[in-house]
């Protein structure tokens, strides 16, 4: 028997416009009414090297189109569940960038991000450098409290590098200055890395517990998770470059020997049925370096399936 998606429009990847996952586009952010909204922040006036992050919300955005034909959800035979069946997901758009202006930009993001919560739906940001997790994170000041969890290979805990002090080198420091971030899980820190010696001792004695790649292979996956606090409201912070750059090369900063996709979706899987996961940005995809287009495709397709573990562990 002909089953529904056999009616209407076939609709394929490459036809319409490639909102993220082909979900609604929704331009008033006081209209919202959703499970799961969407912002691009396209800014990388923060990088230190190469730049291109800016174009990371358009390069997700278009990948994403590849896993969405209009069938209803997702099925995975392996876990026997249909991820994001029913799921209420609104693309807003970018929030607006000023060039040059890294305090009005990092405050137009913030804008959206704080129009989603309060409209009571999860927020997904897609950036740009991992600044925009500044602005990001900030929105959630008086919703309760937070603990970080962030993928990267850096651990992006600078104080203050020649005044700058809101760049992507900064993030991770700014977010536990804050009195309602209780504390951070660093996870897959390696190599040559932004931070000197004394950020890592400051970043242990403001709360972060840090993991390197080798040793978050040993733990294992339940291991990892044991160092997230139990029941905490979590915001998740991913940077591209945390995976290997063998598939994630179109990045600013790759860095060799980081981890592969499924180690961290089962980390992620498990984080989400542990803790309630309150906001996630995904940084640092910058497409001009990738003309395989793989690290979009990774992104788009580790951001709906974190999406998508999230809506199933709320059920």
């Amino acid at each position: 028997m002909p089953h529904d998606y056999d009616k209407g429009r076939l609709n394929l990847p490459f036809v319409g416009i490639p909102t993220f996952a082909k979900s609604p586009y929704e331009p008033d952010w006081s209209a919202i009414d959703a499970d799961v909204c969407i912002l691009g922040a396209p800014f990388d006036a923060g990088t230190q090297w190469r730049t291109g992050a800016r174009f990371g919300p358009r390069a997700i955005r278009e990948a994403s189109t590849l896993f969405s034909f209009g069938h209803a959800g997702a099925y995975d035979f392996e876990d026997d569940v249909t991820y994001l069946d029913g799921a209420r997901i609104l693309d807003l758009g970018d929030a607006d960038i000023i060039h040059t202006d890294t305090t009005g930009s990092h405050r137009n993001i913030e804008a959206g991000v704080r129009a989603i919560l309060d409209a009571g739906a999860l927020p997904v940001v897609l950036g740009g450098d991992h600044s925009v997790s500044i602005p990001a994170i900030a929105a959630f000041e008086g919703r309760g409290d937070l603990h970080v969890v962030q993928i990267d290979a850096h651990l992006d805990f600078v104080d203050e590098r020649h005044g700058v002090r809101f760049g992507h080198g900064n993030p991770m420091r700014r977010a536990a200055e804050r009195d309602f971030v209780t504390g951070l899980t660093q996870v897959g820190i390696r190599n040559v890395s932004s931070t000197a010696k004394e950020g890592y001792a400051d970043a242990r004695a403001m709360g972060s517990t840090i993991v390197s790649v080798r040793q978050a292979r040993k733990l294992g996956t339940e291991g990892l998770l044991a160092l997230v606090p139990d029941g905490a409201r979590v915001y998740l912070t991913i940077d591209i470059d945390g995976f290997d750059p063998s598939i994630a090369p179109g990045t600013g900063t790759p860095s060799h020997g980081g981890f592969l996709y499924y180690e961290m979706l089962e980390f992620i899987a498990g984080l989400a049925r542990r803790n309630e996961v309150v906001g996630i940005d995904l940084v640092e995809v910058a497409p001009d370096h990738d003309h395989s287009q793989c690290t979009a495709i990774l992104a788009a397709q580790l951001l709906l399936n974190t999406i998508g573990r999230v809506l199933h562990a709320r059920t």
